[in-house]
């Protein structure tokens, strides 16, 4: 695995309505390139929530619980 999941599963599940919800906005009531630039952020939150991984979580340094119970890092294998 070339990452480690760095999102909780309810973190997830938000993300994916969220990101839904928010793709379905800017290309419904929204138009031109707002909109499009609207539904390029759900796109955004729907791909975090699919992979678990939020790449600006990772340089924030967040860590699922269970990961900094383990000590594990990022390049552990």
């Amino acid at each position: 695995m070339i990452y480690v999941k760095n999102l909780p599963v309810w973190e997830r599940i938000a993300r994916l309505g969220i990101g839904v919800a928010v793709a379905i906005y800017g290309f419904i009531e929204l138009g031109g390139r707002w909109g499009w630039a609207t539904v390029a952020g759900g796109a955004g939150l729907v791909l975090t929530a699919a992979f678990g991984f939020c790449p600006a979580c990772a340089l924030a340094g967040r860590r699922l619980a269970r990961q900094a119970r383990n000590g594990s890092t990022p390049t552990d294998p």
